[in-house]
């Protein structure tokens, strides 16, 4: 069925419950695993707004890699303790979007899977989700998971 699954993580609870759901599916096919952060893209944010204070980016740019380390090395744990081949790796980009569903392009993968969150008002205005950008400019299938669950669901911590 899916040989090579891709599972951004924003290190949110909701993320970490659809990387084990993922996981568990990828045990159940056989297939191998890629966990992705994208982080922001501070150089460019920075740079065309015009505020670039000296040696920020570079603290910016470090810390925002020890935070992704910790996030990765999550589906890290969880695919090892279920047994599932898994790599790691970090983007960079002004829309996370995009680099999920390039890096999908470039490894060949067959299935994203990840958290889609639900969002209220001016907030989803403005935000909107990356969930549902990843589906609408993936080619590949996307499994989402809720982010919000019933009081009663037996997935509910």
């Amino acid at each position: 069925m899916f040989k090579h699954i891709l599972m951004p993580t924003d290190g949110s609870a909701h993320s970490e419950r659809a990387i084990e759901r993922g996981i568990e599916l990828a045990k159940l096919c056989g297939a191998k695993v890629t966990g992705i952060h994208v982080m922001q893209d501070y150089q460019m944010m920075m740079a065309s707004e015009g505020m670039v204070p000296p040696g920020m980016e570079e603290q910016m740019d470090k810390q925002a890699r020890e935070q992704a380390a910790i996030f990765l090395a999550f589906v890290q744990k969880t695919a090892a303790a279920a047994g599932v081949a898994c790599e790691t790796l970090i983007a960079k980009g002004h829309h996370p979007y995009d680099a999920i569903v390039d890096t999908a392009n470039e490894r060949a993968c067959d299935l994203i899977v990840m958290t889609a969150r639900y969002r209220k008002g001016l907030v989803a205005l403005l935000m909107g989700s990356e969930a549902s950008r990843v589906l609408h400019r993936a080619s590949i299938p996307v499994l989402t998971f809720r982010g919000i669950m019933s009081a009663d669901h037996p997935d509910k911590k």
